[in-house]
């Protein structure tokens, strides 16, 4: 079979299943899988698709910011579980930051009835939900991101680059092996890497929605995390690679 057929016929697979596994294309194609992964490379040199561990997707757009409203209506459940599996990683004393977020919101929920932590963040709707409470909060200060309740430039970056905390809770926008975290501004990323450098540790908390996404700026690897919670639709590949950076719950 010519090669320009053959790669033709992995397109359409891919195309109409989302994805191709190289053992799947070379048995049907009944060629080595060396000569699938040629043809996957020069499809990726195409912009056709991208590869993965094991096989090939679909190219899919960067993703750009959503209002606070949209994000707030999506994967409900997993960011409280995910909220409830982080509660127990945050100590008495502790003084921690929250990035802003729908996840890092539903955890500050579950702060509400604490007394014994510092919280500090940039997200106006985290600081009104614990503003009942009797926790120390600190909000950071900047300008308002409109639609979005984050707040970021110069103010916000002078406070970060002055304080040093336990742990921060990451939020992201997206997830990708080889890309890392990503984010749709350089101005979020900034943002997020000083909260990373303020400190000890960082824990990414993000659904599985993230995943198999990138965003215009990169915020880091994964390998610059303490640990990463999330819920049960992580693929089994996905968790492999990452237990070799951090702890994953």
């Amino acid at each position: 079979m010519h090669p320009t057929k053959r790669r033709d016929i992995i397109l359409k697979a891919v195309q109409e299943e989302g994805k191709v596994e190289i053992n799947e294309m070379s048995d049907e194609l009944k060629v080595s899988a060396m000569t699938i992964r040629r043809d996957l490379v020069q499809l990726e040199e195409d912009g056709k698709l991208i590869r993965t561990h094991g096989g090939a997707v679909l190219p899919k757009p960067l993703i750009t910011e959503t209002p606070f409203s949209t994000k707030q209506s999506r994967q409900t459940e997993q960011k409280k579980l995910i909220a409830k599996k982080t509660l127990p990683l945050i100590k008495a004393g502790h003084t921690i930051i929250l990035d802003s977020g729908t996840t890092t919101l539903e955890l500050a929920r579950l702060l509400v009835t604490r007394d014994d932590i510092t919280v500090i963040t940039n997200d106006i709707k985290i600081a009104a939900e614990l503003s009942d409470s009797q926790l120390k909060v600190f909000v950071t200060g900047g300008e308002l991101q409109n639609n979005i309740g984050a707040l970021y430039g110069p103010q916000t970056h002078q406070f970060l680059k002055n304080i040093h905390v336990d742990m921060f809770f990451l939020g992201a926008h997206a997830l990708d092996l080889k890309a890392g975290i990503t984010s749709p501004t350089f101005e979020k990323s900034l943002m997020k890497q000083l909260m990373i450098e303020a400190a000890e540790a960082t824990w990414l908390v993000a659904d599985s929605s993230k995943f198999e996404q990138k965003a215009f700026s990169k915020v880091c690897d994964f390998d610059h995390l303490s640990g990463f919670i999330t819920d049960e639709n992580v693929s089994d590949e996905v968790k492999e690679q990452l237990f070799h950076y951090i702890n994953i719950i």
